[in-house]
């Protein structure tokens, strides 16, 4: 491990000079998203960033709000698209077929966090969206060393709430969706 700060763990950093990307822009929201009478699909960018977008779902209006962009690091004061963890190109949707696939890149290859930062992304996800959707939570292939591991921790639901049942695990993952002042 690299030394440095702490991180959300309260641990030396394992990377302590990220690369730090630029935020994309906000996407402007037009009237057509804005008119709760008409149903609007969940796409790819809504999955990355949806300001204000209303989405009809089983007869409730679902507002989704800046889904898995703003998701903190658990090491870093930075979101994981400002360390390029996460980014839309890497995010599928198929609204009629209910399947939503989110590839993230860790910053090193041997990333301790990458289990931690999948499962953020999920939980997000399914606090989020619609219960219909099943959803894929995965490493970008070739880009970390324990890449088989953590998928399939990641698509094991058994696993996912188990984890989930943890107190401490499951307020580290809280803090990573929460909010930085």
């Amino acid at each position: 491990m690299v030394g440095g700060g702490s991180g959300v763990g309260g641990g030396l950093l394992e990377n302590a000079n990220p690369l730090i990307y630029e935020r994309s822009g906000e996407r402007p929201v037009t009237a057509g998203e804005e008119d709760e009478q008409v149903p609007d699909s969940i796409d790819a960018r809504e999955i990355f960033d949806i300001r204000r977008c209303w989405a009809w779902v089983e007869s409730l209006f679902l507002h989704l709000t800046h889904l898995i962009r703003s998701i903190n690091d658990p090491e870093h004061p930075l979101t994981l698209e400002e360390l390029n963890v996460v980014e839309q190109v890497r995010v599928q949707v198929s609204d009629p077929e209910s399947t939503v696939a989110v590839a993230f890149t860790p910053t090193i290859p041997h990333c301790s966090m990458a289990t931690l930062i999948g499962l953020s992304i999920k939980v997000k996800l399914l606090r989020s969206l619609p219960q219909r959707f099943k959803m894929d939570v995965h490493i970008t292939p070739g880009t970390h060393a324990s890449e088989h591991a953590v998928n399939k921790q990641l698509a094991d639901k058994e696993r996912v709430a188990a984890a989930l049942e943890n107190t401490h695990l499951l307020e580290v993952v809280n803090q990573c969706l929460s909010a930085r002042s």
